[in-house]
């Protein structure tokens, strides 16, 4: 009886799907998981089970075949149904290089990579503010700086950290400097009262102005 080390057939078992192919097979990638199949202790190192006479792993069974092929063909194809990250860790397991996935199969497998770009992009950088500046340090903005970090320690987007002060500004007047700014508008008092010497183009004495004084009138 041949001794399983010198048989030129190995057995693996991936995920419960069983495969066949020769040890010349494994032995074109040298370096890589199944090619370590090969070597004479590989019995001891791996799961082997001396009844069946075949390895097992216990991983993706329809990546394995892409996997496999790799070292029949030479090329490294991705499977469509199958995700970019879940092939990135098959490849991984298997000691295989992901820049030898095949031209026609790089756009696919790289759709989960551009797609996390995409989404950081929409993420605009913050300038960094120097230390002295009045906005982060005490007074009615004092909170600015609190504002600008997350719990978890990483920097808001903008509109998060400035969409409470611009609400504040518009519904409470007191709540900055900004929103106690003077507003050089009419403010409606009342009803006109009759006034005989009033003239075109005269304000009436109820229409003031926000801060306090008649429309048009000098400052003492």
């Amino acid at each position: 009886m041949t001794c399983p080390s010198e048989s030129e057939k190995i057995v693996i078992n991936c995920g419960g799907v069983r495969h066949e192919t020769y040890r010349s097979t494994l032995k074109t990638l040298p370096g890589t998981r199944l090619s370590w199949l090969t070597e004479p202790d590989a019995f001891s190192n791996f799961d082997y089970d001396p009844k069946s006479d075949e390895f097992f792993f216990d991983r993706h069974p329809n990546t394995f075949a892409f996997i496999l092929n790799y070292y029949r063909t030479g090329k490294l194809h991705c499977p469509n149904d199958v995700c970019g990250p879940l092939f990135e860790e098959e490849l991984a397991f298997w000691g295989i290089d992901e820049t030898d996935v095949e031209a026609c199969c790089w756009m696919n497998y790289r759709q989960h990579r551009d797609a996390e770009e995409a989404l950081d992009s929409f993420e605009t950088p913050e300038p960094e503010a120097p230390e002295d500046d009045p906005a982060l340090t005490g007074g009615a903005d004092g909170d600015l700086k609190r504002l600008c970090m997350q719990e978890d320690g990483r920097k808001a987007s903008w509109w998060r950290v400035w969409q409470p002060r611009i609400w504040a500004l518009f519904e409470d007047p007191y709540s900055s400097k900004y929103a106690r700014r003077p507003q050089h508008t009419l403010q409606w008092q009342g009803p006109l009262e009759e006034d005989s010497d009033k003239r075109p183009g005269k304000c009436p004495s109820q229409c003031l102005d926000l801060r306090g004084a008649p429309p048009g009138g000098g400052v003492s």
